[in-house]
């Protein structure tokens, strides 16, 4: 968790299933936004994570994996929350296509 003084909530989650959910939660909201996934090394982990955010704070929501992502985009079954890991952006409307951003650097610091 993050210091008494920062801005910035740190989440935890156990699997991709969890941290999409997050996605899907935010991509049916009023607002329709759906975050970006970044990924990085960070301490010989691989992190993947989303952020949101509201005034006065922000939420990273993460997970550690043993191994980078397998390729460059997430297809995400809106209905369902099935999802896989694809090359390019597809062709079915009922799905989400969430980019996998590689971040080199990042001021966050994950636990």
């Amino acid at each position: 968790m993050a210091s008494p003084d920062s801005s910035i909530t740190y989440l935890k989650y156990k699997s991709y299933d969890d941290l999409l959910k997050v996605i899907l939660y935010s991509s049916q909201s009023v607002l329709g936004a759906v975050p970006l996934i970044y990924h990085m090394n960070y301490h010989d982990q691989d992190i993947v994570f989303i952020q949101t955010g509201t005034i006065g704070g922000s939420i990273v929501h993460y997970l550690s994996n043993k191994e980078k992502p397998p390729k460059k985009f997430i297809e995400l079954k809106r209905l369902s929350g099935e999802f896989i890991f694809v090359d390019k952006i597809g062709n079915d409307g009922m799905s989400l296509y969430i980019p996998i951003l590689e971040l080199e650097k990042s001021t966050l610091e994950f636990l």
